[in-house]
């Protein structure tokens, strides 16, 4: 069993409250637009880091974590990049990958708008997890925890502080 701490668009803000909300879990996963790489160095030093780069993140970054990560956690094959789209819309880049061989679990960032869809002409779970920083248009703070249990995805809790 695997406990996951996911978060994406911190846009170079970490929440005070990250360490806490994330102690518990065994990995985080951040789906890009990081923003700076001390929010990168803040997230390592609570648990194992997996990422990817976002939009607006600087060379650093894009040296550090690829545009699209593909692993296997448990027995879930998971699919993370920032610009996905969901289920019905996905990206053009996106879009060949989903439909030629579709992971149990996709996650994007980008919009800010937290979602948890599942896709069932693909057969997959689709989590964005809003937005964690405090720049763009949302109105309040969101990271998910969630647990993966041999091939379960399963008792998915959202974290959400005002911003």
């Amino acid at each position: 069993m695997r406990r996951i701490g996911l978060l994406s668009d911190t846009h170079g803000y970490l929440h005070p409250e990250t360490a806490r909300i994330f102690k518990d879990c065994d990995e985080i996963w951040h789906a890009g637009d990081f923003g700076r790489f001390e929010v990168v160095e803040g997230l390592q030093s609570i648990k194992p880091l997996t990422g990817v780069y976002g939009n607006i993140d600087g060379h650093d970054i894009r040296l550090t974590f690829p545009k699209f990560q593909r692993f296997m956690c448990e027995e879930v094959d998971v699919l993370m990049t920032h610009i996905g789209g969901y289920p019905g819309n996905y990206s053009m880049d996106v879009k060949h990958l989903v439909h030629s061989k579709p992971p149990k679990l996709f996650i994007s960032g980008h919009s800010h708008i937290l979602k948890v869809q599942y896709d069932t002409r693909n057969n997959l779970l689709h989590i964005n997890p809003g937005a964690a920083g405090k720049n763009g248009f949302h109105k309040v703070i969101t990271m998910i925890r969630f647990l993966i249990h041999g091939s379960d995805i399963k008792d998915l809790e959202v974290i959400e502080f005002a911003r």
